[in-house]
């Protein structure tokens, strides 16, 4: 119930299936004539979804239902993809059809190569990528032969399947290398790797532990809820453009450092604290001082306030595959000496700045042989699912609307306009 200059007026509750409640102010405007503040959309629910459930002061997250640690433990991640999209773990027949897709779309357009020789040699493989995304769209037009429903399933296979190819090929361009053509007889993360590392002169040989790790990797960037980068999907894909044009611009909100680029400025944290000699303790000092602009990446969500369940699972996979290759990871043993004190210290309990998945993220891609500047590129493509999950409930919404946020107005009244001969007098 709202009381606006002695009105009354009724505010509905929504409820989940989880317990979550919200008010309803879908007609405040119509009926009062005032709107919401909210900057950030820090309180705001933009729509109701099946997709992912997340608690962040439990430390839940849930893809349909399936808690995120039995999907690590259980699942790939082309069938965490199939889970997020259809809504129900594959059938055996299901996932080989969906798998068998994906390899028949895996190779992309010949001329695309064509972009990528002719991109600046500087250019960040972000933008590249976010770029050739938009541009699938003119090589892979609507089939005039197949209804919608079809048309919407052959997009999903080639995002899935051509985001990867895109992915490796650009690396190995940038590096002046022969690109390696994807293989109907490796899975997807296998295919991945060899794309990515396979020489003429040093053949990469498949490793399994490798391979899981990515695959758990991938798993737990496959959604996150209503991030920025999939509001972003939503609100471009709200204006009912292509599928493609709305994951372009989930890729370049992806970019920015405080998303996507985390796992890369963490490993930058860790870099630069190793070469001042290794100590944390005036960095945990900076972080700790409201004067000083340093923060500690990798520490803090915006959603959870206790441990991030993707956290946990990710140390696993960082201390199982440094001990599978037999490296010694300076790096990792600066970020075990920061979360030691970090849990322990009284300002980041108080605050509950608690490591997330981006703080050992970073060191798993390192292991992998992944270089820094693609690191966001994995987290793209990982999310790719979840993007196209969240575009295809949002085109099914019965009370879809265009997105259309308001604002409040703190400008100059109006005014006249005064003729350039009379300005500056």
């Amino acid at each position: 119930m709202l009381i606006v200059d002695g009105k009354t007026y009724e505010l509905p509750i929504i409820i989940g299936t989880e317990g979550e409640r919200a008010i309803d102010i879908s007609r405040l405007l119509k009926d009062t004539g005032l709107i919401t503040m909210d900057p950030g959309f820090v309180n705001t629910g933009s729509c109701r979804s099946a997709i992912t459930f997340m608690d962040g002061d439990k430390g839940i997250l849930r893809h349909r239902g399936i808690p995120i640690e039995q999907l690590a433990e259980h699942s790939s991640f082309v069938e965490t993809a199939y889970l997020l999209i259809n809504g129900e773990l594959p059938t055996p027949e299901e996932l080989s059809k969906f798998s068998a897709m994906l390899n028949e779309h895996s190779l992309v357009h010949e001329d695309m190569r064509a972009f990528f020789e002719h991109y600046p040699s500087r250019a960040h493989p972000m933008g590249i990528l976010s770029s050739m995304v938009t541009a699938m769209r003119a090589f892979y037009p609507t089939l005039k032969d197949r209804s919608q429903e079809e048309n919407i399933t052959i997009t999903f296979a080639r995002l899935i399947s051509k985001l990867r190819t895109l992915a490796a090929m650009s690396y190995n361009i940038s590096r002046g290398h022969k690109v390696t053509y994807p293989s109907h007889q490796l899975s997807y993360c296998a295919n991945f790797l060899k794309m990515m590392f396979d020489s003429p002169v040093r053949p990469y040989v498949i490793d399994e532990d490798i391979v899981r790790a990515l695959n758990v990797f991938w798993i737990l960037h496959a959604d996150h809820e209503q991030n920025c980068s999939t509001s972003a999907v939503r609100l471009v894909g709200s204006a009912r453009v292509n599928l493609y044009a709305a994951i372009s611009a989930g890729i370049s909100a992806l970019w920015g450092p405080l998303h996507g680029g985390a796992n890369q400025a963490v490993i930058e944290m860790l870099q630069e604290i190793y070469n001042s000699g290794g100590d944390v303790a005036p960095f945990i000092a900076r972080a700790k001082d409201k004067n000083d602009e340093f923060r500690l990446m990798g520490f803090g969500h915006r959603v959870y306030k206790s441990y991030d369940p993707r956290a946990k699972i990710m140390e696993e996979i960082v201390h199982r595959l440094l001990s599978k290759l037999q490296l010694n990871d300076p790096l990792l043993d600066i970020a075990k000496r920061l979360e030691e004190i970090a849990l322990k210290d009284s300002y980041f309990v108080d605050h509950k700045l608690y490591p997330n998945v981006d703080f050992y993220s970073g060191i798993v891609l390192r292991a992998m042989g992944i270089p820094i500047n693609m690191f966001t590129v994995m987290f793209a493509i990982g999310r790719l699912p979840g993007w196209i999950s969240q575009w295809k409930e949002s085109l099914d919404d019965p009370d879809w609307k265009l997105h259309r946020p308001r604002q409040i107005y703190i400008g100059l009244n109006e005014r006249d306009y005064v003729p350039i001969e009379k300005r500056g007098k």
